[in-house]
């Protein structure tokens, strides 16, 4: 029997968040309906109306992570985007940069491309059981042409939370700048870009913050110079030949998504009201329960941090004689729960965890997530692990 779409109790939420607020896709369908001109590329109203849609989301984004210069933050179709914008663009010939072992591929395969294409060096920080990085090896790795750290905020896979505000304590000390990955922290975790000393930071638009899909951005401190990913038309300077100086149009050629812009504002707008701190704190909670639950039924182990540790509302975990994959394909066509099964794009965190060989099973709340929706799960994988014990 197929299920009904609203039958589907999602818990995939680090992939990409649903649903969305009502507000959200009102903004997307005003945006199409009323303000679908091209922004920055006119001067009749519509055009007008669209450039204003991307300056108040710049102008929330900013409220947020405690931007003062709306125009340092650089839109993007997402988070990769913006780490391959930031990674690409500072890192060359011969630079140093440190990395840790629960990086996403958005990271890593960037370095890895520039090992080999311009001869960057990279060292990778390893990681504890559940992901946890030690800042003093971090500063033990810097070396005299390291320019950049780059860290996630909260892995993927693990739910671990890195400390970011003393990463950047180091990275001031000696003059390195700071690239924060915030796919799975935008949103979630409070963000101060000023006292955590992040010169640039990656985001979604897609999940923490609530917008459609096609959306992120990365925020490049004033100081910052990068080499833009992209070249082409701006709607500004159009005589050179030379992409212009000005932000954000240097980094920003190309048409931009106003509809999903319209929709990130929007998400942005609920996060702000909610409050990121209210947020945080009721999916912790979740997760908290989730864990409490799984950790009662035979042969599963769960990954990360342990109950009451910090931690995002990220329960990964195996069942000792069920493949992940097949556990979340029960999961999804029995029992209509949405979870994500596999490597999750970090084979470098399944290291730390030592699930490298297998893979692992992904449950993941988000701002509309219910007790009940946990308890349903928890339920599920009893029965299921019952069922293949038998």
């Amino acid at each position: 029997m197929s299920l009904q779409h609203n039958e589907i109790i999602y818990l995939d939420h680090a992939a990409t968040s649903w649903p969305k607020p009502p507000e959200v896709i009102d903004a997307v369908v005003k945006a199409m309906q009323d303000d679908a001109a091209n922004p920055g590329r006119g001067s009749h109203r519509m055009a007008v109306r669209a450039s204003r849609i991307l300056f108040d989301a710049r102008k929330k984004l900013s409220k947020l992570f405690h931007i003062k210069n709306p125009n340092d933050i650089a839109f993007t179709s997402n988070t990769t985007m913006a780490l391959n914008m930031a990674i690409k663009g500072w890192l060359k010939q011969g630079d140093h940069v440190i990395a840790t072992s629960v990086e996403h591929n958005s990271v890593r395969r960037p370095l890895y491309e520039l090992e080999r294409s311009r001869g960057v060096q990279v060292t990778y920080i390893e990681g504890d059981e559940v992901g946890l990085i030690d800042v003093k090896e971090i500063e033990a790795a810097i070396q005299s042409n390291t320019v950049l750290i780059v860290v996630n905020h909260s892995s993927n896979l693990l739910g671990t939370i890195l400390p970011v505000s003393d990463i950047g304590e180091v990275a001031k000390k000696h003059g390195v700048k700071l690239l924060v990955d915030a796919a799975q922290s935008a949103g979630v975790l409070p963000i101060d870009v000023e006292a955590m000393g992040i010169h640039m930071l990656a985001f979604p638009g897609h999940k923490g913050l609530l917008g459609p899909q096609g959306t992120g951005g990365l925020y490049i401190a004033s100081e910052l110079e990068l080499e833009p990913l992209l070249h082409g038309g701006t709607g500004s300077q159009s005589e050179a030949l030379q992409q212009p100086l000005v932000r954000p149009d240097r980094y920003e050629a190309g048409t931009q998504n106003t509809p999903g812009l319209a929709g990130l504002q929007a998400g942005v707008q609920y996060i702000l009201n909610e409050t990121v701190e209210k947020i945080h704190t009721n999916e912790w909670a979740l997760a908290q329960r989730l864990m409490e639950g799984l950790k009662s039924v035979n042969g599963i182990r769960l990954l990360g941090p342990e109950l009451n540790q910090p931690r995002t509302g990220i329960a990964s975990f195996t069942a000792s004689n069920i493949d992940p994959s097949e556990m979340a394909f029960i999961l999804d066509q029995y029992y209509g729960i949405a979870v994500r099964s596999g490597y999750h794009c970090t084979p470098l965190a399944h290291h730390c965890a030592g699930t490298e060989g297998t893979g692992a099973v992904r449950a993941s709340v988000g701002v509309y997530t219910t007790e009940d929706d946990i308890s349903a799960l928890i339920a599920a994988v009893s029965e299921i692990v019952e069922q293949y014990d038998v």
